[in-house]
């Protein structure tokens, strides 16, 4: 297969990753993929393929003749789906020889793809675009980086032309979920560093992201009869929004780009009895992360001052962090990336994740990891997109990277 082919085969697989799951994987689906993906890398010839009981994916390609002693090299990818729109029954197509017109989606639903809106679509006049019905995502992120692992690990399989050390393939569940290397066996795994295949547009080459963590804000009010309330009820909900007005309203993603960090409400829900706001905080800067995490403490602290103790609870749980920390030892293996992406043609675009991947958990864990691109465009969402030709020129990367 091609990786196009791969590509539209693996986004039939529903995929959706659940953040209320308590199991891992947090769905049973993920593991339908993964045996899948077991079945076609035997097949190809890596004989040690295995799916483990948490449904990560591991396998080996042994060096060739006289590559023996040189380093470790993984690839890794994640299977799973973000939940931001449904990722089941996912009807994919191609758009040839894309014209730079606005790409109606869904006519029926007047669902449409418009070129004001998404300035990138003029990159790729001539090209071939994979897009969705408009309905649902279509799963570029990252079921594109598994296909071009394994478009290249079947190519590597087939010659003995393309001399490389020994690769380690690891395809992960649960990334969108932050789970991703929950249980990444790293010492299984192996590898002296490693790429996660999990990025945007062709040519981008990560290695800083930011530091994550989740902040859930439960406030307990007092619910009175609203003819009876006078000077009795503490209305939680007025009082969530009370919180969330004190902090900075042009610090939020809609107001920050580049290294600017945020905080962002993702969730509110209650009612006058009880109200639950649920935030991520996200900084490149370790020093402003924490103080974006003591910001949260303060406020508390000030409305329990206001409106009696135990009024506000706050809890803050740390993600993951910037992966930089670990890489700036390791810039030879960003450079090999950024090599690899000249000598095929592409200009290498050296940007911070304004996220995070796997990666980030994984140089932690002691396994160098920086972020490359998979090609596509407006993860997560119905106008999501991958041009072929980025997904055959990533393939062509990922050759460059691991040839001695």
């Amino acid at each position: 297969m091609n990786v196009t082919e791969r590509f539209l085969k693996y986004v039939s697989f529903h995929t959706t990753s659940d953040p209320t799951s308590t199991t891992t994987p947090s769905t049973e689906n993920q593991k339908v993929l993964a045996a899948e993906l077991v079945k076609e890398m035997k097949e190809m010839g890596i004989d040690d393929a295995q799916m483990d009981e948490y449904g990560y994916v591991y396998g080996t390609i042994e060096a060739t003749k006289g590559c023996e002693d040189l380093p470790y090299i993984g690839l890794v990818a994640h299977m799973d789906t973000s939940n931001a729109l449904s990722g089941k029954d996912i009807k994919p197509r191609i758009v040839k020889n894309y014209d730079g017109k606005d790409i109606v989606l869904n006519e029926e639903k007047n669902i449409i793809m418009r070129t004001k809106e998404f300035a990138h679509m003029a990159d790729y006049v001539g090209q071939d675009l994979i897009v969705t019905d408009g309905t649902t995502l279509l799963g570029a992120d990252d079921k594109a980086g598994v296909a071009e692992i394994l478009t290249l690990a079947e190519q590597l399989m087939q010659s003995t032309d393309i001399p490389h050390g020994r690769i380690r393939i690891g395809f992960t569940p649960d990334e969108e979920i932050g789970a991703g290397a929950d249980h990444f066996d790293v010492e299984r795994f192996n590898a002296d560093f490693a790429y996660t295949v999990d990025g945007g547009k062709l040519g981008e080459l990560e290695y800083e992201n930011f530091n994550a963590a989740g902040a859930i804000v439960t406030v307990h009010g007092v619910n009175i009869h609203p003819g009876l309330a006078k000077n009795k009820m503490k209305n939680a909900i007025l009082m969530a929004m009370e919180f969330n007005s004190m902090l900075p309203a042009n610090e939020t993603p809609a107001c920050t780009e580049g290294y600017e960090g945020f905080q962002h409400l993702g969730s509110i829900k209650g009612n006058e009895e009880e109200t639950v706001l649920e935030y991520i905080i996200r900084d490149h800067d370790k020093e402003k992360f924490n103080d974006r995490k003591a910001m949260f403490e303060k406020i508390t602290a000030f409305l329990n001052d206001r409106y009696g103790e135990g009024t506000f609870e706050l809890s803050i749980k740390d993600s993951y962090f910037n992966m930089k920390e670990k890489i700036v030892s390791h810039m030879e293996i960003v450079t090999r990336a950024e090599e690899a992406m000249k000598k095929v043609g592409v200009e290498p675009i050296v940007a911070p994740i304004r996220g995070g991947t796997d990666g980030a958990r994984l140089s932690f864990m002691g396994l160098p990891c920086p972020n490359l691109s998979t090609g596509g465009h407006n993860f997560h969402g119905r106008y999501e997109y991958i041009p072929v030709q980025s997904m055959e020129k990533m393939v062509q990367i990922l050759q460059e990277i691991i040839k001695a």
